[in-house]
Parts: structure tokens; C-alpha cells; sequence
């Protein structure tokens, strides 16, 4: 009985108390890393702005990752060493050269069960609320073991700079616009988002990294205006296009010299009218080049989000599109940078809605080869790759590294390309269809 009392003194007691502690805050440490990383920054500054002070004290530590996460793991680190050696002391003095091995068994389901999983779990069912309670203590350990912190911070980047990898101090490794991608993915996968909402939250995301040369209407494709056409002419043309806004060219069609609006067109020739004493014979000698307005370029590198700027700071919906030799490439309006964000805008004069994307009766497609590759991937929630080619028929050409013959199939990407229609140079159309199993990359079959 000496001996029992003699193991069960009051040291023993204050330890198990010492142990019980320390397992808390690292049970504390871990549910505080898993709430704080996983707290959404947007509830958070939501929360702030009503009024909470946990949360803006969220946001501060969130801000520098690498410190806190650094703090976190220290602490939890030191509390789970301290206690399994406390626990390793006890229990060899309890069971002698036994009591290692039972500490070691013991201690790691403790910590398992309740420093790791168990506020882990309560901290990812509730992040913002459990990172606004842990945010206080989490600041005060920052502070006291900053020091230790930014030594261990120095002997990383250390030894990551000797195998050429670099830390910028602030950097954050998943960028908002990244947890926003990532979000809607994973919302769409599991049914939450919608795919309509997915693909406008992401075409207004990549504005800013897609450029005016990738959606333009291609200088081929516009419908121009002669300076030398009688004024009836001009005015059949502006009555019977779809535009509203016609470029005018002089001697080459690339040589644009103003860009005429039905509107402005048809006002002038109303003006011109009344002052003539309403003969509509006279309507042969309007001067039409009057209500031509000055032409507005840009160039074909500028990003989408900047020239949806520019338009809103222009009142104006049109430009023409140069490379950097001044060359006409094409023009864009401020519709196609809105099909973007919202897909295929047609109005009453379009001709029927058409796409370019067919789908056939055998599960294959017909598809344009002016299709730009992000539009047949969103159509289709295809995952074609856009790096290197703008359009399908860009992409077919730059695959086969020639430009196809009319039967020509090509395989890659996990789908099969035929070209069933082609005009000089040009793809015209392409039939395309999910390869078969087994169907290599690559392929190319004639006929």
C-alpha cells in the first residue's frame, strides 16, 4: 500500500494534470489551424463589417499564412512533445521498462482522438464561428512565440533557396480568384452551382486574362462599306444588314476611314431631306461620308476587362482591332465581351440563334471551324486546351502541323476531328466526336 501511495503521490497528479492541459491546447492548436484555413475570407469580412472584432482579428492573421501556420504547428508541437514525454515519465516509474511502450500506445491515441481529429472536425463544421473564437489566443501566441517563429521561417526559406525555390514573404499560395475557381468547380461537381452561373461567374473572372485578338470577329467575316457606293446603295445596305455599325473603307477594305451607324445614317438622310423640299430622288446626291464617324482602334493585345473599360469611358460599343504593325485584324464589340460573361446574346435580327454547334444523330457534332474553343467547351463542358489555338480549326491545324484535306480525321484530346468542309485555305467545318476506347493520340487517318 506504501508503494501504491508512494506512485500516486501528489506529483503524479500534477503531471496528469500537466498532461491533460497540454493535450487541450493541442487539440486547441489543431482545430485553430483547420478553422482558420478554412474560414471563407468573404463570410469573414461580412462578419467584420457588422461589427465583429474576432472576425477582423481573423482576417488580420489570415493575411500572412506562413506566420501563423508557423505559431500554430510550434505550439502544437511543443504541447504534444511535452506531454508524451510527461506521460513516458509516469508511467516507467508506474511499470518500469514497460511504461515506454504502453506511453507511446497511449499518448498517440490520445492525440489522435482528441488533439487531432476530434477539433478538427468541430472546426471544419462551423470555420468562420470557431476561427472567430480561437482568433484572440491564436494572436497572443503569434506574438509571444514570434522570435522561434521567424528563426524557423529563416532556416526554411534557407534551405528552400538551395534546391533554386523561393518564398516571397506574404505570398499567398491559393489566390482568391483561385479559391473562387475552385469553389464554383467543386459546387457545379457535387450540383449545388448550376452550370449557366459557373460559366458566368467564370467568364467575368477571365477578363482580365483574355485578350480582345481571341473573341474579335475576324477581318474576313466584316461587313464593310465602300466610300465610293452611291448614297441608295449605302442606304440598302445599312437597312438590309444585321449591324448597326458598318465600317467604311477606301480603295482597300482594310483601309478603314470612319465607321457609319444606321441611326446617324438614316438622321442625316432625313435632314437632308427636309432641307431639300422632300424629294426622295435627291436622296442619290446625300453626301453619306458626313455622318461617318471617326474610327476608334485598339489594340489586338488589349485584355477584355480593359476594353470593356474603355468602352464604358467612351460611350462607345465598337472598335476595330490592330496588330502592331497597324493592320487591320478585325473589330469587337461590347456585346461579344458580354457573350463572355453571359454566353450568346441574338436578338430579332440575328439569324436564328445558330452557334456554329450542331449535334447529330449519331452523338457526333458539326462544328464550325470559326468556333472558338472556349465557346464549344462551355457548350459542350469539354476540357479542349485553348493555349495554343483560338478556334477549333486553329487547333485541328496546329495539332496536325498542316492544314487537312477534306476527310482527313485527326485523334487527340480524347476526341476525333474530321474535316468535312474546306474553302481554299480555311476550315469551314468539322465533324467531331468522342474517340473510341482504346483510340491512340495522334491518329491520322485519310478517306
Amino acid at each position: 500500500m506504501d508503494d501504491a501511495g508512494t506512485l500516486f503521490d501528489t506529483a503524479f497528479w500534477v503531471t496528469s494534470g500537466a498532461i491533460l492541459f497540454l493535450l487541450m491546447c493541442s487539440g486547441f492548436f489543431s482545430g485553430s489551424e483547420t478553422a482558420l484555413t478554412a474560414a471563407s475570407r468573404g463570410k469573414l469580412r461580412s462578419m467584420a463589417d457588422n461589427g465583429n472584432a474576432s472576425a477582423e482579428r481573423a482576417l488580420k492573421i489570415k493575411e500572412d499564412q506562413e506566420r501563423f501556420i508557423g505559431a500554430i504547428l510550434m505550439g502544437n508541437n511543443i504541447a504534444n512533445v511535452i506531454a508524451t514525454s510527461l506521460a513516458t515519465a509516469v508511467l516507467t516509474k508506474i511499470f518500469g521498462a514497460n511504461g515506454v511502450a504502453l506511453a507511446s500506445l497511449v499518448m498517440t491515441l490520445m492525440i489522435l482522438i482528441f488533439a487531432e481529429v476530434l477539433p478538427k472536425t468541430f472546426a471544419i463544421l462551423d470555420a468562420e464561428r470557431a476561427a472567430c473564437l480561437a482568433a484572440p489566443v491564436v494572436a497572443v501566441t503569434i506574438r509571444v512565440l514570434s522570435p522561434l517563429v521567424a528563426g524557423v521561417r529563416f532556416i526554411v526559406r534557407s534551405t528552400l533557396r538551395l534546391f533554386g525555390m523561393r518564398v516571397e514573404p506574404g505570398e499567398d499560395v491559393l489566390s482568391v480568384r483561385d479559391e473562387i475557381v475552385g469553389t464554383l468547380t467543386l459546387g457545379h461537381s457535387e450540383g449545388i452551382v448550376e452550370k449557366e452561373d459557373r460559366d458566368r461567374l467564370l467568364g467575368a473572372l477571365d477578363l482580365g486574362d483574355r485578350t480582345v485578338e481571341e473573341i474579335m470577329r475576324h477581318r474576313s467575316d466584316i461587313e464593310v462599306i465602300d466610300a465610293d457606293s452611291t448614297p441608295d446603295k449605302v442606304l440598302a445596305q445599312a437597312i438590309a444588314s444585321p449591324h448597326t455599325r458598318l465600317p467604311v473603307f477606301r480603295d482597300d477594305p482594310e483601309n478603314i476611314i470612319g465607321v457609319i451607324h444606321a441611326k446617324d445614317l438614316l438622321r442625316g438622310v432625313q435632314e437632308y431631306l427636309n432641307g431639300s423640299g422632300s424629294d426622295a430622288r435627291k436622296v442619290e446626291e446625300f453626301a453619306f461620308l458626313t455622318v461617318a464617324r471617326k474610327p476608334y482602334f485598339v489594340p489586338e493585345t488589349t485584355t477584355l476587362d480593359e476594353q470593356m473599360r474603355q468602352f464604358l469611358r467612351r460611350h462607345t460599343h465598337f472598335a476595330l482591332v490592330v496588330d502592331e504593325y497597324g493592320d487591320l485584324q478585325g473589330l469587337i464589340t461590347l456585346e461579344d465581351i458580354l457573350e463572355e460573361i453571359v454566353g450568346e446574346i441574338t436578338d430579332e435580327f440575328d439569324s436564328g440563334g445558330h452557334d456554329g454547334i450542331e449535334r447529330n444523330a449519331d452523338g457526333s457534332y458539326t462544328v464550325d471551324g470559326g468556333v472558338t474553343i472556349r465557346d464549344l467547351n462551355r457548350a459542350q463542358d469539354w476540357q479542349l486546351p485553348d493555349e495554343e489555338a483560338n478556334t477549333v480549326a486553329g487547333l485541328v491545324i496546329h495539332e496536325a502541323q498542316m492544314i487537312p484535306v477534306v476527310g482527313q480525321k485527326f485523334t487527340f484530346h480524347g476526341f476525333r476531328f474530321e474535316v468535312t468542309e474546306r474553302e481554299n485555305n480555311r476550315i469551314k467545318t468539322l465533324r467531331i466526336l468522342p474517340a473510341r476506347a482504346g483510340e491512340s493520340s495522334r491518329t491520322v487517318t485519310i478517306g
